[in-house]
């Protein structure tokens, strides 16, 4: 997790089975909201291993530890290393704020904007080595409006996220 846990958030809610949340930075509410769902939680942060592969690593072990079945990144925004695909495998899945292939990357909601288009979409797709480059499992499309800013657009994408990802979450635990 990298920010608010909005989408965790989602997840508690719907009442699926988490057993552990992993975040990449102290003090992020994503912590808090696992901590007064009772969730074990723990923070893996980059400066404290000597590379990222090795955190990965780290982090994948924990996470294998608990008896992570199904990664939910909801927001993670590193590019995960090898070692941890050598635990999960392709048992890894992540929330993306636009339509993939078409605008990968960091910063969807602003590329969508400039880039004119009706619609974007909210996003839940495989993670594999690349940067959103895993094959979708589902998206929605939310239009664009008329003025809209990346704050306006980004919580009518967000909305849609917080139904989507536990209803693909739901059907991926259950299979």
């Amino acid at each position: 997790m990298s920010g608010e846990g909005t989408n965790l958030q989602a997840l508690i809610d719907a009442g699926l089975p988490i057993v552990a949340v992993a975040s990449n930075r102290t003090g992020v509410n994503a912590l808090r909201r696992a901590e007064a769902a009772g969730i074990r939680a723990a923070v893996f942060e980059a400066a404290e291993y000597a590379s990222r592969e090795e955190r990965d690593a780290a982090l994948a072990r924990w996470l294998g530890d608990q008896g992570v079945e199904l990664v939910v990144l909801a927001g993670y925004m590193h590019v995960l290393r090898p070692p941890f695909f050598e635990v999960f495998g392709r048992r890894i899945v992540n929330t993306h704020s636009a339509p993939l292939p078409e605008f990968p990357g960091a910063h969807p909601i602003e590329d969508v904007l400039a880039a004119g288009v009706a619609e974007t979409a909210a996003t839940v797709h495989w993670v594999d080595e690349g940067v959103d480059t895993g094959p979708v499992i589902r998206a929605v499309p939310v239009p664009v409006e008329e003025g809209d800013t990346p704050d306006t657009l980004r919580a009518r994408v967000q909305a849609v996220e917080h139904r989507l990802l536990p209803d693909v979450v739901r059907e991926l635990v259950a299979a």
